[in-house]
């Protein structure tokens, strides 16, 4: 009995967008492409989309050259090559107008893509009709992809009225996109077999990620059931959050009886060795240690490796700000695994109340950002659903396309309460067309169209990014950030880069008796003299530091200090780095600043260490307290009285006179101009976190009296953005 063959896909793009935030440059993708050819055993090569686009000009390189010259060689070899669009959403986060989506299949065609996998997070028919439709005309292979979940409505009969319309469209192929790895093997099978048993003449193909450990034997099952083409990736970032290798794949499959190409081991480990270079080169500073692992806690919440690696980062970026929130509410503080855990129950709290959008882009992350902001909310004692951005509202009242499920009550709730409408039509004609705006600005710059109007399509698809890229501030703003990245890690092995765990200094012999005022004092004088330091050991700086501001260089200072409604004048002498000799009340204290984070300290005062906890007290003091002992502090400088409040998150801002960030980020947009008036609920600032655009809204009435941040400038936690009067 002849064997049934099996081929293999090689997600090379997903394997580094699911590992970190950047892709090889298009030099290094140049290099290994005969490698990857020589191995011998791939039909196919997913080569671009998703986000490959965007982080090329995050680079400030040209994305278009990067996916000619990355096609040509599978093109000469006769591999083919396959790009992931979003059908609604085309290649970026939010939905794209029509011309735009159309241009797109024909200037990727021109250059060298093959088949367009397609998928809409939503499933929704209607957005995949275009899509099929213009990658047909611009003579591609439409692949239409089921957008894989696992739920109690999200069944084989659900996923095959899908099928049923796309193949109606006319497309020519179906991917059973399982993003996140959660879809059950037994299930796939019935699902890939309803598929063969339908439609014989449709190929099928299997992209599934590895992070809950379904997915050999998700393999297994459907290619049993029919399976033409298995996704696959390889070593060194193969398996964890990406997909199975290769090699156990073909060795599976192999013993299953299919007929599986044969790997060229010497092709396949010179490839291995040229993307570990790749990492080495600066890649690895971007990808998360975690990413490399199986998790089975990814059951649970059903996200998608994919977007584990900007997860990873985001729960970084907002730990300290809920842990600040926590400690001031004297809750108990969370440690990076105990968060992620308290994310996943938040997740699987909240995305049937959504309405079950597939968890997969850009709607993983809606669910994801409403989850995470839900926690940061709830730690600061508000309500939850009290951030969401445009996007996600988007996405709720059917703009986006139908949810699978029902809406909870609470969320109809809130969307009336906010006066917002439910939108009942085809959701590509809420995006009017806007090609002829768009080439006009081209023409008034100066700008050229690039070959089949491939630059026309790019500013079109990704205006910010290709703003930043045609100006040059992408490739300095990564220049930037590379070099800042490698100078913190030389030490450090460049695999495990980003960010380092926190070390807690072993607090044990710490003095534990009752304190004075002068060592309060010490304590609030260290940790307002050095806060500039947290800022330095995070990825994000901030721009504004007092003592930066007005002689720090001067080694010898006078201020002065309230407490207990009394004014303490004193003189600080810097002895060397984070070494002090504070005279106060006459005396002076040896004071050295031993361990410094958000809202804590560990220092050591003539020979005494201790800890002592900061944190926002009342009518605008600052609460320090050592061994269950509180002290209420004021700084009082004497050299420019508009720098005299410390610009510490950790310290916070008094919120009733200020808006302050609650998510780290970059400025997008501010909506507001000093003197302006403005009312509860009205959006004055747009922070680009999160891969989202998170509108910042006022919480009571008031007049801005200043604006703190500027467009694209960097902001953390409980950074202070707009003061009110």
């Amino acid at each position: 009995m002849k064997k049934r063959p099996i081929k293999f896909s090689l997600i090379y793009r997903d394997m580094w967008q699911s590992s970190g935030k950047y892709v090889p440059r298009v030099d290094q993708l140049k290099k290994i492409a005969p490698v990857i050819i020589d191995m011998g055993c791939f039909a196919r090569i997913e080569t671009n989309g998703g986000a490959f686009e965007q982080v090329n000009l995050l680079y400030g390189e040209n994305p278009n050259k990067a996916v000619r010259e990355w096609t040509k060689p599978f093109n000469e070899a006769g591999i083919q090559t396959h790009m992931l669009e979003r059908a609604l959403n085309g290649i970026r986060m939010f939905p794209v107008p029509a011309d735009v989506r159309r241009l797109m299949f024909k200037v990727k065609k021109a250059q060298g893509t093959n088949i367009s996998r397609s998928f809409c997070g939503l499933n929704d028919p209607r957005n995949l009709e275009l899509s099929v439709k213009y990658a047909k005309e611009a003579g591609m292979i439409s692949q239409a992809a089921l957008s894989i979940t696992h739920s109690k409505i999200h069944t084989v009969e659900y996923f095959m009225n899908v099928v049923d319309k796309v193949v109606e469209f006319g497309t020519d192929e179906i991917c059973l996109k399982d993003m996140a790895g959660i879809g059950r093997p037994v299930t796939l099978g019935k699902l890939v077999k309803a598929i063969k048993d339908k439609y014989p003449h449709i190929i099928v193909q299997y992209h599934g990620h590895s992070g809950p450990g379904f997915s050999v034997a998700s393999t297994l099952e459907v290619a049993k059931a029919g399976a033409d083409y298995i996704d696959v990736a390889m070593e060194p970032l193969s398996w964890g959050m990406v997909h199975p290798d290769v090699i156990t794949i073909q060795a599976m499959l192999k013993d299953a009886g299919f007929d599986v190409p044969e790997i060229n081991m010497k092709a396949y480990m010179e490839a291995r060795a040229l993307t570990q270079s790749f990492i080495d080169d600066f890649l690895g500073y971007f990808i998360n240690p975690k990413n490399r692992f199986l998790s089975s806690l990814m059951v649970q919440s059903g996200l998608p490796g994919g977007m584990m690696g900007s997860l990873m980062a985001d729960l970084k970026g907002v730990q300290d700000g809920i842990n600040y929130s926590l400690k001031a509410n004297n809750q108990k503080e969370l440690s990076e695994d105990d968060l992620l855990i308290k994310l996943f129950d938040e997740v699987s709290y909240v995305w049937p109340k959504l309405g079950y959008p597939p968890l997969v882009t850009p709607f993983s992350q809606y669910v994801k950002n409403v989850a995470l902001l839900n926690i940061m909310q709830l730690a600061k004692g508000e309500k939850r659903y009290s951030m969401m951005d445009d996007n996600t509202w988007n996405m709720i009242l059917g703009k986006a396309g139908k949810l699978p499920g029902k809406l909870a009550p609470e969320i109809i709730e809130l969307a009336k309460k906010q006066k917002r409408e439910f939108y009942t039509g085809i959701p590509q004609d809420a995006y009017p067309d806007v090609l002829k705006t768009y080439r006009k600005e081209m023409k008034d710059n100066n700008w050229s169209f690039g070959e089949n109007d491939e630059e026309l399509f790019e500013f079109a698809m990704h205006e910010t990014q290709y703003r930043d890229y045609m100006s040059g501030l992408a490739k300095k703003r990564f220049e930037d950030e590379i070099h800042k990245l490698k100078s913190q890690s030389s030490t450090q092995s460049k695999t495990t880069v980003t960010v380092k765990e926190k070390q807690t200094p072993n607090r044990s012999s710490y003095k534990k008796n009752k304190v004075k005022y002068p060592v309060a004092m010490s304590a609030f004088l260290l940790y307002s003299l050095n806060n500039r330091l947290i800022s330095e050991e995070s990825q994000i700086q901030k721009e504004h530091n007092v003592w930066e501001s007005i002689g720090y260089w001067r080694n010898l200072i006078s201020i002065n200090l309230s407490y207990d409604n009394k004014e303490y004048p004193v003189n600080i002498n810097k002895i060397k780095d984070k070494e002090y000799e504070f005279e106060i009340s006459g005396v002076s204290y040896n004071s050295k600043l031993e361990h410094l984070d958000k809202g804590e300290i560990d220092f050591t005062v003539n020979n005494n260490t201790y800890l002592a906890t900061i944190s926002k007290g009342e009518e605008g003091m600052t609460k320090v307290t050592i061994n269950a002992c509180n002290f209420l502090l004021s700084r009082n400088d004497l050299l420019d009285s508009e720098l005299t409040t410390i610009e510490d998150e950790a310290l916070s801002a008094d919120e009733e006179k200020s808006i302050i960030s609650p998510i780290p980020g970059k400025i997008f947009k501010i909506k507001v101009k000093e003197g302006d008036k403005i009312q509860k609920g009205d959006i004055v600032i747009i922070i680009d976190a999160m891969k989202m655009e998170n509108n910042i809204s006022a919480k009571k009435d008031g007049v801005i009296k200043k604006i703190h941040v500027s467009i694209n400038e960097m902001v953390e936690v409980n950074t202070v953005l707009i003061e009110l009067e």
